[in-house]
């Protein structure tokens, strides 16, 4: 991972270090340095006033790298040396299939102490102005759709967290905002400066270990409220079945997608039964209504009354949109993990070859919309006739299909497999459906007679 500026092949460093001292700011970059290799880093010893230095230690097995750093004062030197600037990254270098779309997830992120995480896209920074956010911030980074740099202040006595973050837009590139600068400024204690550098990428096991709330620094849903904390708790379901079972993360989707269905079966089950029952009773439903049209109080007395016959409440048409919502917080809080999160990217699953990505055969959402469209079609057998139902289940399938059509596959996998496990539910409820009778189904004139006169006794109850 580089930092690099766009359509310019010139690396660029991935950190720049200024120090304040006095009214002047000295560049370290414009120091000249004697190297020291030690046992497990490197050491940098500037000679001149001030003498600088600067340790790396690279911590074995992950991404972490400990700066600590030393500004001496030479004798009869007054000059007061106050603070140590940090440029970020101006950009990441993509190494992604679509680099407009990784451009579009550029970030600067940062953790203010005692407060959330805070996120600002590079294309929401002006170029003509400088925008400030005042700490403490216990980390700042520079971020794109997988990567990140960031720095964190170590937990221990000589971190002093960052005072300030300043941050300017870069320009434009087609609509595009590939670059920005950003500057966080740390106080020095007693001339001594501590940070740790976190270079790689976003993996949430990683992040997590580093501390500080590091793993939200690519907040799922934006501005969306409720969907970080959902999509958190479903990451980190995947990531333990994926550690207890030890299987690839396509089977995982699989497994995760079955639990979630089963889970959800006693609510389903009451849910699409409260369905069935709005089904039987909504011809006498539509009776009251006429009857009382002119009479919203006396129309709202019978509908109580005739649901209460039912074992009913007005409530009842809500659970029976159960069986649709039930399972959608879970699919919305995944497509947001599967738009940033790298546990999944390049990770093939038979014909798939990156559950991150779209499916190239169209096969896996064109099998979704058929597993929905054959959901409905069990739901729709033995229901009482309604065009508005039967035209929905044929639309629903196919605009799903067409909406996730270029989604990420893992997400299209999930969502079959949750329609597969519903089917014997819907089966089930189906055939219980078809046994309950006349009052389920109008197959017959003489079903519907007896079922109309059923009807007009129960609204004269309800009436007297």
């Amino acid at each position: 991972m580089s930092a690099s500026e766009p359509g310019v092949r010139t690396i660029l460093p991935l950190l720049r270090f200024r120090l304040t001292r006095g009214a002047d700011t000295i560049a370290f970059d414009s120091l000249s340095f004697r190297v020291v290799r030690t046992d497990n880093g490197v050491a940098f010893t500037s000679a001149g006033v001030p003498q600088v230095t600067i340790r790396y230690e690279f911590v074995p097995g992950g991404y972490l790298t400990h700066i600590r750093g030393d500004v001496a004062r030479e004798p009869g030197d007054s000059a007061r040396v106050g603070q140590l600037l940090v440029d970020l990254p101006p950009g990441l270098r993509s190494q992604e299939a679509d680099p407009v779309e990784d451009a579009r997830h550029l970030a600067y992120g940062y953790k203010i102490l005692q407060d959330g995480v805070k996120s600002i896209a590079f294309s929401k920074l002006d170029p003509t102005l400088v925008q400030t956010d005042s700490g403490p911030m216990t980390w700042v980074s520079t971020r794109n759709k997988y990567f990140l740099v960031a720095l964190l202040t170590p937990a221990s006595p000589e971190g002093s967290p960052f005072a300030a973050l300043r941050m300017q837009g870069g320009p434009r590139v087609d609509k595009l905002a590939p670059v920005a600068h950003a500057t966080a400024v740390q106080p020095l204690r007693g001339g001594h400066f501590a940070l740790d550098l976190y270079a790689g990428p976003q993996s949430w096991e990683q992040l997590r270990a580093a501390g500080h709330d590091l793993e939200n620094v690519n907040p799922y849903g934006g501005w969306i409220p409720g969907v970080q904390p959902f999509a958190t708790i479903c990451m980190r379901i995947l990531l333990w079945i994926k550690q207890t079972l030890n299987v690839s993360y396509g089977w995982v989707l699989v497994i995760f997608g079955i639990a979630v269905r089963l889970l959800l079966w006693p609510l389903n089950q009451s849910a699409m039964r409260s369905s069935l029952k709005m089904q039987r009773l909504q011809p006498e439903l539509q009776e009251v209504q006429k009857r009382y049209k002119n009479d919203p109080e006396k129309q709202r007395e019978a509908l109580v009354k005739l649901y209460q016959q039912h074992g009913m409440s007005p409530l009842s048409p809500l659970m029976g949109c159960l069986p649709m919502l039930l399972p959608m917080p879970v699919l919305f809080a995944l497509f947001f993990v599967f738009q940033n999160t790298i546990e999944f990217r390049g990770v093939p699953f038979f014909w798939l070859p990156d559950l991150s990505l779209k499916d190239p055969f169209y096969i896996m959402p064109i099998f979704m919309g058929i597993s929905m469209f054959v959901l409905s079609w069990i739901a729709m057998r033995a229901a009482p006739p309604n065009p508005q139902t039967k035209m929905m289940s044929y639309m629903m399938p196919a605009v799903m299909t067409l909406v996730l059509l270029n989604f990420a596959s893992g997400l299209n996998l999930y969502y079959a497999v949750q329609n597969l496990a519903a089917l014997p539910q819907q089966w089930l409820l189906t055939r219980e459906r078809m046994k309950s009778g006349p009052g389920a189904s109008t197959g017959g004139t003489r079903g519907a007679a007896r079922g109309n006169v059923t009807r007009s006794a129960r609204a004269a109850a309800v009436e007297r």
